[in-house]
């Protein structure tokens, strides 16, 4: 797509609410499929283990998405990504606005799914580093893992890598005591 005719917030703004996710990456527009429900159960199992931490032990504010995070300068606003999760600490409040998150958040917390495990670990890797997310999480489902990395200069380097029972502190959190096996679902009770 060329700079003349990417998409922008505006445009954005503009698209039906039909239920599908929209995000802008570069100009490009991108949707994706709802997710999946163990999707959601890891998404719904991560919050309530954050929620132990923040704000008691940690300050500051844990969203979800669907939730606009419009990560490119002004005036052309062309990438507009929605993080399955993120944390703003306390030094970052001032980008919270009407509209979303202005800027990058503290941390941004991907669950890694068929239909986007590519965006996920390429294109918005990419995205939240050329931006200034200090921290990212990637979730991963299939091989029941978190990678946590740290931003150094312009590039991402792995913090940690957490699996099984042990509980594990991931950046930018100390004290969390996140057990990675205590996220994925159970197997449903047989009928």
């Amino acid at each position: 797509m060329s700079p003349k005719s990417a998409f922008t917030y505006r445009d954005y703004e503009a698209l039906p609410n039909d239920r599908r996710r929209y995000e802008i990456h570069d100009g490009e527009l991108c949707v994706t499929p709802a997710p999946s429900i163990e999707h959601q159960i890891i998404l719904s199992n991560l919050v309530r283990a954050l929620m132990r931490h923040i704000p008691s032990v940690a300050p500051g504010l844990l969203l979800f998405a669907p939730l606009d995070v419009i990560l490119s300068d002004r005036p052309d606003e062309t990438t507009i990504v929605q993080p399955d999760c993120l944390y703003i600490a306390p030094d970052r409040m001032a980008l919270t606005s009407r509209r979303g998150i202005e800027g990058g958040p503290t941390l941004a917390i991907e669950i890694l799914s068929p239909s986007t495990r590519t965006i996920d670990r390429v294109t918005k890797r990419g995205l939240y580093a050329r931006y200034g997310v200090p921290y990212l999480w990637l979730i991963d489902p299939d091989t029941r893992a978190i990678e946590a990395f740290r931003l150094e200069g312009d590039r991402y380097v792995v913090a940690a890598t957490a699996a099984r029972a042990d509980p594990v502190d991931l950046p930018p959190f100390t004290g969390l005591a996140l057990v990675p096996d205590a996220l994925w679902p159970t197997p449903p009770p047989a009928r």
